[in-house]
């Protein structure tokens, strides 16, 4: 946990030990969780109205971060990487091009709703249960206003849940998941946390809110992780067989029959050489190309993604990572807006 994140959550821990009501603590914590959803409700709304202005976009690309790391089992330092993705997004030592060329300065194809504002929820007591449930709200707010879909800047790999559970449930049915990873993330309840990090997927696929997950990169895993994908019918594909697995995945053709595809990258599915900048580093991972060859050559609506767990406190001087995190936002972008 940060020091500001502790410092929030000792001040909570202050007021109940000054016998503070419990519920006035409680009216607190709405007010603040109904103003955090005040903030993305109106920021979706006004680009949506601008979207909707300029016409011709059946599905756009908006992004919204969700500065979240205190469900990592390891670093915390994901919850800085949202500004820090932005700022490479924009940094000016490329153009505003995807690589197949739509523009990223048309609203059309990328727009922007801000953060979930996490610390701020967080620091005036509320549970994760609750936070999750303002995660998955603020997700709908985004999909509420059509033709915006979400595109969310991690944030370690917890945030998943609340994300696919609210496009799952805004668009009425399960999806079809690709998954970048080195890990799995499917223990049953890591450390004792249902939350953590490392069981997003588990959570997901408990509620029945994928009908495929597909896992891509794979090249740390145990007993359970392959337990609990046979238990969930996951079809994992690990970097040792990646060779023999390579035509498969870049012939993927995924969401036929149920609500759409979703893309949840976590950078580590990268080898270390191309993103330093994660929390676990994994030797023998994915090329940056690998993964946009099997992202170009995807057929499928997609109608949600991630980008998790680029950690800036790991990242290089030159912050290398944070471009190689914008790049795949960049081209997630592209992917979804048309």
């Amino acid at each position: 946990m940060s020091k500001i994140g502790q410092r929030g959550i000792h001040y909570f821990h202050r007021l109940n030990s000054a016998s503070v009501p419990a519920s006035l603590i409680q009216k607190g914590q709405s007010r603040v969780i109904d103003a955090s959803l005040t903030l993305i409700r109106e920021r979706a709304k006004l680009k949506g109205e601008l979207v909707r202005l300029l016409g011709g976009a059946k599905a756009s690309t908006s992004l919204l971060g969700v500065p979240l790391g205190h469900n990592s089992s390891f670093l915390q330092g994901p919850a800085f990487a949202p500004p820090r993705i932005r700022e490479a997004i924009w940094c000016g030592s490329t153009n505003s091009s995807t690589e197949e060329g739509k523009e990223l300065k048309d609203p059309r194809v990328l727009t922007d709703v801000g953060d979930v504002p996490v610390q701020e929820i967080r620091d005036c007591g509320v549970d994760d249960d609750r936070l999750m449930n303002v995660i998955s709200e603020s997700v709908k707010l985004v999909m509420e206003e059509e033709p915006l879909r979400p595109l969310v800047l991690g944030g370690d790999h917890s945030i998943s849940y609340p994300v696919v559970r609210a496009v799952s449930e805004k668009l009425g049915g399960p999806v079809d998941i690709l998954h970048f990873d080195a890990h799995p993330d499917i223990y049953d309840c890591f450390e004792g946390n249902k939350y953590s990090h490392a069981s997003s997927f588990a959570r997901i696929m408990e509620g029945g809110y994928a009908r495929r997950l597909l896992q891509v990169g794979i090249r740390s895993i145990n007993q359970e992780g392959r337990e609990q994908g046979k238990r969930f019918g996951v079809e994992q594909y690990e970097m040792r067989t990646f060779s023999r697995d390579r035509h498969i995945l870049e012939n993927l053709k995924l969401g036929e029959g149920v609500k759409g595809v979703y893309i949840s990258i976590d950078v580590d599915c990268l080898d270390p050489a191309f993103a330093p900048g994660v929390s676990h580093i994994e030797p023998g991972g994915l090329s940056f190309r690998d993964v946009l060859n099997i992202l170009n050559n995807l057929q499928g609506d997609v109608v949600g993604a991630d980008v998790v767990e680029f950690n800036p406190q790991r990242d290089t001087v030159d912050g290398m990572t944070a471009m190689v995190a914008a790049k795949l936002v960049r081209e997630l972008a592209a992917k979804i807006s048309k």
